[in-house]
């Protein structure tokens, strides 16, 4: 069975295509079959403007439209787009949705910050460490961070902070709320030590790479206060160039581990795990529950 989710960030969306099936001990898999990105930032409309421009809805509807036909003809049999950050800000985010919908056919939901946490949380990656031990699952995104700690297989709580790579690099976020988001990490995790970090997101997972780390071993806060300094010394041009980056990676990558960082100070975590996964991972996960019943096993 193929499903397909539609990730649409502040920063870029995402098309995740997979397969799912029964492996030979009978339980589900997850095979990757394609993943298109495409970085339109809406965020910087929505964090500058408060709304979605003529110029980005015109390309965020083009978009929508190459996903639906890619879903096509891939034949999923189901799908689930969600909006984030950008698109809860936007003023004529609804408007927006309303249109596509009719158009195009495609049902997008705008989720709330607790709602994205928990679609984050469905991968599950706590299932595969050690359940005696508590971790803070850090996503990264380009208008907020989400937060969510659990101890012992089991979420303790989580949380949305409207704090994001997209307003960090637009002097969106004040300092009040910058304190206020470090405060808030201190106090509901210094009753669960030691606490190990759990990764997300594509700052996230670039960071990862440029360690060189096998996967599954995890970077210290160390390697990341390293890589911190080393691209804040670099221009712009000099990060595409030099660590080989994307335009629209070479610019939020700093933010990015500056939040990383604050994180990890606050809630005294010594090491972080990169999975590599993310919200469209999460959506997949939770399409399978719906559909779990048909999934057989098959050769993929």
């Amino acid at each position: 069975m193929k499903l397909a989710a539609i990730d649409i960030g502040s920063n870029a969306m995402r098309l995740l295509l997979c397969h799912v099936y029964l492996n030979n001990n009978n339980e589900p898999a997850f095979k990757k079959a394609d993943l298109i990105r495409v970085p339109i930032r809406l965020g910087e409309d929505s964090f500058l403007l408060g709304r979605i421009s003529p110029r980005k809805q015109e390309l965020f509807f083009k978009a929508m439209q190459a996903f639906k036909n890619l879903m096509d003809i891939h034949g999923a049999v189901d799908y689930r787009a969600c909006a984030t950050s950008a698109m809860r800000d936007a003023s004529n985010g609804p408007e927006i949705i309303e249109y596509i919908k009719k158009e195009i056919g495609l049902t997008i939901e705008i989720v709330d910050g607790k709602t994205e946490a928990n679609i984050i949380y469905s991968n599950h990656v706590e299932e595969h460490l050690d359940k005696n031990q508590s971790y803070l699952y850090i996503d990264i995104g380009g208008g907020s961070t989400e937060l969510t700690l659990f101890s012992k297989n089991k979420v303790v709580l989580s949380q949305s902070f409207n704090i994001g790579t997209i307003r960090l690099l637009h002097n969106q976020v004040d300092k009040q709320y910058w304190n206020f988001f470090k405060d808030w990490i201190k106090a509901n995790t210094k009753s669960y030590k030691p606490l190990t970090a759990i990764g997300s997101g594509g700052n996230i997972n670039k960071l990862f790479k440029m360690t060189n780390r096998k996967p599954g071993k995890s970077v210290p806060y160390s390697k990341v206060k390293y890589l911190y300094d080393l691209l804040s010394n670099y221009s712009y041009e000099e990060r595409m160039k030099v660590f080989e980056m994307n335009p629209d990676r070479a610019d939020v990558i700093v933010p990015a581990t500056r939040i990383v960082l604050a994180v990890m100070k606050a809630a005294n975590i010594e090491n972080m795990i990169v999975p590599q996964i993310g919200l469209s991972d999460g959506l997949i996960h939770q399409l399978y529950e719906k559909h779990k019943d048909k999934v057989t096993a098959s050769v993929v």
